[in-house]
């Protein structure tokens, strides 16, 4: 039986600042021993544990998408003691990653349907993984019609820059861009907050179903907008970001009433959350 405390060892290949604080960074990680790498199966919407030997370790959700072969992406702000460390790592070095953890978007529910992604800040990385999912040559026919919406603060802060670029030049996928604020001139996408944008954008609830992930406000605002719109509390599903330590489900320190989200979860219906106490 393999320890699941035991991370596998993989090298950073490369790193990639995203934003204008340079405070987030997409480590693109190569598995050690090929091994290890077919034992690293996921789907989008699951998280892992990155680790530093001597300081600890972080659960991230997972960036890429199991389409794309041969390595793994995290996103990874820098908040604390090992995100600090990470980020003054560098390409080459060796660190660890343990997982796959959690559940996963239902993508055998999503099949035939249409999809809405709402995501806001930094939060926006399992749906990265989602998207690059869903427009995979193999997967794309699969679903309906998919929208996103997408928001940040400002211009700056917004994550893949190219690829949302990329996105829009597409005519199978329906993108929403916007930020809080801006005095950019030549700015032409949407100003203004998510759950604005989303009512003004998001398309009918009918054979819909809508991924949210982003702040807890954010959250909070978006979700009567999906309610206003049509979506019933089973087709609206959302991503939990509490915080967690074993990643397993044997420490307590995520639960949720009768749930821990980093096994349980963290992805939930709005019907399942509705069940929980209000502590999200």
């Amino acid at each position: 039986m393999n320890n699941p405390y035991l991370p596998y060892p993989v090298r950073i290949e490369s790193i990639v600042t995203e934003t204008e604080d340079r405070n987030l960074k997409t480590f693109k990680l190569v598995f050690l021993n090929p091994e290890d790498e077919a034992r690293f199966s996921y789907m989008p919407g699951q998280f892992a544990e990155l680790s530093v030997a001597g300081l600890g370790e972080i659960p991230i959700g997972i960036a890429s998408s199991p389409t794309e072969k041969g390595f793994i992406k995290f996103t990874v702000n820098k908040v604390g003691k090992v995100t600090s460390y990470l980020h003054n790592m560098n390409a080459g070095d060796i660190m660890g990653v343990r997982g796959p953890m959690g559940n996963w978007y239902p993508w055998d529910i999503l099949q035939g349907k249409n999809v809405v992604i709402i995501g806001g800040g930094f939060a926006f990385t399992t749906l990265r993984s989602s998207i690059v999912y869903m427009l995979d040559p193999a997967n794309r026919p699969r679903f309906g019609e998919i929208n996103v919406v997408y928001g940040a603060r400002f211009p700056g802060l917004l994550l893949y820059k190219d690829e949302l670029a990329a996105w829009e030049r597409r005519d199978d996928i329906k993108m929403h861009i916007t930020v809080d604020g801006t005095d950019d001139p030549n700015w032409k996408y949407n100003v203004g907050f998510v759950p604005a944008v989303t009512k003004q954008k998001a398309p009918s609830a009918e054979n819909a179903y809508a991924i949210i992930c982003g702040p807890p406000i954010m959250i909070k605002f978006t979700l009567p907008v999906l309610t206003e719109l049509g979506f019933p509390p089973d087709r609206i599903i959302s991503s939990l970001e509490m915080r967690m330590k074993c990643g397993i489900g044997i420490c307590g320190r995520c639960n949720l009433g009768t749930e821990y989200v980093c096994k349980d979860g963290p992805v939930f219906t709005l019907e399942k959350l509705s069940q929980l106490p209000n502590e999200y």
